[in-house]
């Protein structure tokens, strides 16, 4: 022992200590927390020896695909000490088990695709593969960050993918799974790892507090989890520090000091004071949140999380509510959604969303979300949209003498009846603002007739189409190109829309279209995004189908005709119109209503 090693006894520990994200790293499939789906197939096929050549892996940070394509490489060349073969369920350290977990097996070569993008390390890769394994008994591949290969990379890669020799298997990972080329994708057996949920994440960052000796309480553990975002290794990362800032002791407030979290429940009165239009309160409640630590954006945050919990409460009811909450936060939640109205809390969602981005690009945080709150607490009082068009229509002293007399009788009587809804089509759109282009202007001090009486219902889209319409007829191009080219449709009902935004979409469309659709029909539309891929958007499907009916004509024996006479002539576009054939002329084979325009030669 050296003299420094006897005069600090604790110095190799020291420089010994492993993060724990690495410590506890799985080394066995049934150490991999919230991926059974994934584990239940592979041990299926290990079983039945329908064994992929490749596989994809996909999924956010930290959920664990690099560990998976370890413990697959493990498996495949799994040597027991009884001569056991591969499999998934290993009792025993294998003979090249302890190599390949921690990265040094001859056989299993790891690559990272961020700082070998080019096709000549593809060739390497591939040359190397046609050479049978050292001393497994496969050759495995582990890309990592796939989607960083060039396009070159990926094409060199295709043939081997699809043929590769019996010795070799592929194991890819990546996060950003839309950037890998169709082409792989179809060779592999892909896997999507999950977000682990806050309930299980808590619970294993308890066994891993247990295992370092660490106390820690589980609305702590809690925290850590939420801050993860279903990511273990974060989560670990954040555990480590706590462990170090704690002295090993793990509270609620240790973490909130450590993240410049809000308390909860402090989040809630908040929220509640803010909701109830007390402006100067909520100031005065964020700025002692900032001086307890609390950082201004992490505040918004928290503050739409509470508004986003009670609203699935409101809508799902007890159910709704997040079963990793405490008996305390759950009660705020329920109360808080009987309380509250559908139409506030999407508005305070709405605002909170658009703050959160004012607030994180501010350079300064705190002001930021100072008029964040403001706003949000002097838009509580506004009315619904449906009232405040009521309260925009004149009424004579006669009628608000009347109005005022039989007030008490229409908080006793039964609400009347709503009207139904005008549902609007894209050609009556079209129509209807061609009849207002046409129509003559009142001279100026006539009062028209539609303003002596109250103002009609408006018309209500029933379709995506029929908002592209809208959108054409308020001569919006801007808006109406977005929805043609930009979204996909996943969900439609009047007042409620849910679109997958395309990579080229404007950060703030769905904000712009449902504030267009709220002063174009005078209700609030919800416009939400989804995950789902949804229809292909409108203008492809137009596109589409105006294909199918050019091929259609061109089989038409008369349009067959015309090409014979004109070949170099091509059909460009088919347009419908209404006018009837006048009396005399020819009939023609090819239907009245469509005109055929062609390019290069005359119809």
């Amino acid at each position: 022992m050296s003299e420094n090693q006897a005069q600090d006894p604790n110095r190799s520990e020291i420089a010994s200590h492993a993060a724990l994200a690495r410590k506890y790293r799985p080394k066995v499939f049934a150490e991999l927390i919230g991926q059974d789906p994934m584990v239940r197939t592979l041990r299926n096929a290990f079983a039945s020896g329908r064994i992929a050549q490749a596989y994809m892996l996909t999924g956010v940070r930290g959920v664990g695909k690099t560990t998976t394509a370890r413990l697959v490489a493990r498996a495949l060349n799994y040597e027991g000490p009884d001569g056991e073969g591969a499999t998934i369920d290993i009792q025993q350290e294998g003979v090249h088990c302890r190599a390949i977990l921690e990265g040094r097996h001859l056989d299993v070569i790891e690559m990272d695709a961020a700082s070998h993008t080019g096709i000549d390390d593809i060739r390497d890769l591939i040359d190397s593969a046609h050479y049978k394994p050292n001393t497994a008994r496969y050759k495995v591949y582990i890309v990592d960050e796939v989607h960083m290969l060039s396009k070159q990379a990926f094409n060199g890669l295709l043939k081997t993918l699809e043929e590769p020799p019996e010795h070799v298997k592929f194991i890819f990972a990546t996060t950003e799974i839309r950037k890998v080329p169709v082409t792989v994708l179809s060779r592999c057996q892909r896997f999507d790892l999950r977000r682990i949920d806050v309930e299980t994440l808590a619970t294993h960052l308890a066994h891993v507090a247990k295992e370092e000796g660490t106390e820690a309480e589980p609305a702590a553990l809690s925290l850590i989890a939420r801050a993860g975002e279903g990511s273990v290794r974060d989560a670990l990362s954040i555990l480590d520090r706590a462990i170090a800032f704690g002295s090993g002791k793990i509270e609620p407030d240790t973490i909130r000091a450590l993240l410049g979290l809000a308390d909860r429940g402090r989040v809630f009165d908040l929220l509640e004071t803010v909701l109830k239009g007390d402006a100067g309160g909520a100031l005065s409640a964020l700025d002692q949140l900032n001086r307890d630590g609390a950082e201004p954006g992490q505040v918004i945050t928290d503050l739409a999380d509470a508004v986003h919990a009670v609203t699935v409460a409101k809508a799902a009811g007890p159910d709704g509510i997040d079963p990793a909450a405490g008996e305390e936060e759950r009660g705020r939640i329920g109360d808080l959604s009987k309380r509250l109205s559908m139409p506030v809390l999407a508005r305070a969602w709405q605002m909170l969303l658009k703050g959160h981005d004012e607030v994180r690009s501010s350079p300064r945080p705190l002001a930021a979300a100072d008029m964040v709150l403001v706003r949000l607490a002097y838009v509580v009082d506004l009315p619904p949209p449906g009232e405040m068009a009521r309260q925009s229509v004149p009424k004579t002293d006669e009628a608000k003498t009347d109005s005022a007399k039989s007030d008490e009788a229409k908080l006793a009587a039964p609400a009347e009846a709503p009207r139904p809804e005008v549902p609007v089509t894209a050609s009556a759109v079209r129509q209807e603002q061609r009849g207002k282009e046409s129509e003559n202007p009142a001279p100026p001090g006539f009062a028209d007739a539609s303003d002596l009486g109250p103002a009609p219902e408006l018309p209500m889209p029933l379709s995506l189409e029929d908002v592209v319409a809208l959108a054409d007829a308020k001569r919006d191009l801007k808006l109406k190109n977005a929805l043609l080219e930009q979204v996909r449709l996943v969900h439609f009902k009047p007042g409620d829309i849910a679109l997958n935004p395309l990579p080229l979409a404007a950060p703030d469309l769905l904000q712009e279209l449902m504030r267009k659709l709220k002063s174009w029909t005078g209700r609030v539309w919800i416009v939400s995004t989804s995950e789902q891929e949804g229809e292909e958007p409108l203008g492809a499907q137009r596109r589409a189908e105006a294909a199918q009916e050019i091929e259609a004509l061109q089989a038409h024996p008369a349009v067959q005709e015309v090409l014979r006479h004109f070949p170099d002539a091509t059909i460009e576009d088919v347009r419908t119109i209404s006018q009837e054939p006048a009396a005399g002329d020819e009939t023609s084979d090819v239907a009245p209503e469509d005109d055929v325009m062609t390019r290069g030669g005359t119809t």
